[in-house]
Order: structure tokens, then sequence, then C-alpha cells
């Protein structure tokens, strides 16, 4: 897939979770907060917890599908990203989620609260 494709595809699919995540009664506060070696794609509020959220799209189901593509290295980026973020905006009770995406034309939504933790 090409660079360009695969970046509205993401940034499609980013869309879809925000949409689906502020339905579900977050609010969306930020969306693709980078730092020098992380980028976290959605930042939401769910009552008083700030909320990093990972979205990850496939449209097939091979290798594991979209889950599996949140490694561990990947997860120490996202940490990496939301120590940046509550440092410039202070410390809160914070998790991580993350909002799955398959299917060609994103049919299936898959929103795992509290996927990975920081410890």
């Amino acid at each position: 897939m090409s660079g360009i494709l695969a970046q509205s595809k993401g940034a499609a699919g980013e869309r879809l979770a925000a949409d689906y995540l502020q339905r579900q009664g977050l609010k969306l506060i930020e969306r693709n907060f980078r730092v020098r070696g992380g980028e976290i794609d959605l930042i939401c509020r769910d009552g008083a917890s700030t909320v990093f959220v990972e979205v990850r799209r496939r449209s097939r189901s091979d290798y594991g599908g979209a889950a599996a593509s949140i490694t561990a290295a990947k997860q120490a980026r996202l940490i990496l990203a939301a120590r940046h973020w509550l440092l410039r905006h202070g410390e809160c009770p914070c998790r991580f989620d993350c909002v799955l995406i398959e299917g060609p034309q994103g049919e299936k939504i898959e929103w795992l609260r509290d996927a990975f933790s920081a410890d």
C-alpha cells in the first residue's frame, strides 16, 4: 500500500474510532499528539480520566489482525508520548485503550478498555 493511501486509510480509521468513542460518551480532546519517539492517535476524556487511544485498522485479519499489531515496542512509544502529554497538561488518572477496526469498510469495531498499562 502506498504511503498516501495508507495515511488516508489511517485518518479514516481514526475518524471512525473518534465517532464511535464519542457515541459511547467519551469527549475527544486531541488528535495525533506527536513527540519525538511516539504518537497518540486520540486523546479523550472519560469522566475524570484521560484516555490515550491507539487506533488500529486492518482490512484483513491475516497475521493476527489489528490487535496483534500493537506490540510491546508500540506500547512503549505510546507510553512515552502519554508521559509528555501529562507533563504539559498535568497529572491525572489515565488509561490506555485501543480501538480495533477490521474489514475493508471498517465493518467491525472493537473497543479494548485498559488494553495495557504503563507499569
